[in-house]
């Protein structure tokens, strides 16, 4: 853990008026920055890592959907949560990926600061590059906490982005198909 982030997060709690010798928040710097180095581990992870060669050879050529993937992530702009679900789909030209490294992806990206829509761009491009799919799509429904907490304040408020790429882009049916299957 960094000695450095964990003065910093003490010098914060000093600016905002906190007691920094209460009990209950002596070692609230050594928790949190523990904590922000946990909730940005994607910064020290690549694909190549991620995938770990779990890319398997496939005569299917049938759509592959992994739906509802827990999300947590923080905005760059407030460093405040969102949390949601991601839906993948991609069309398999010959090479199929782990399942679990499809969640393993969207949590690489994820655990950096970020905006829902560069996530899920960055989400299908990376399962585009391993797979050579002919087709991928990824759909994020989220709920920010930057929009909850503070501004607006509004609860019930969910953002909803899409990366549609190859088949899934130029192909209408193939697109109705994965919103069907995922039920949007």
């Amino acid at each position: 853990m960094s000695d450095k982030l964990t003065h910093l997060y003490h010098e914060i709690l000093v600016e905002i008026g906190e007691d920094v010798e209460r009990d209950g928040i002596v070692d609230t710097p050594k928790r949190a920055a523990k904590a922000m180095q946990f909730l940005t581990r994607g910064y020290n992870q690549d694909l190549e890592t991620v995938v770990n060669n779990a890319i398997f050879e496939s005569d299917n050529d049938s759509m592959v959907i992994v739906k509802d993937i827990e999300l947590y992530s923080m905005c760059e702009h407030h460093m405040l949560p969102f949390v949601g679900k991601v839906h993948v789909g991609y069309l398999p030209t010959g090479k199929v990926i782990g399942l679990s490294k499809i969640a393993r992806i969207t949590d690489m990206f994820a655990r950096r600061l970020q905006i829902q829509e560069n996530l899920t761009k960055q989400i299908a491009e990376a399962i585009q590059d391993v797979t050579g799919a002919a087709g991928v799509a990824v759909i994020i429904e989220a709920k920010h906490m930057c929009m909850m907490m503070r501004g607006v304040e509004k609860q019930n408020s969910v953002m909803t982005s899409s990366t549609m790429l190859g088949l899934f882009r130029s192909s209408q049916n193939t697109r109705n198909e994965f919103l069907s299957l995922i039920g949007k």
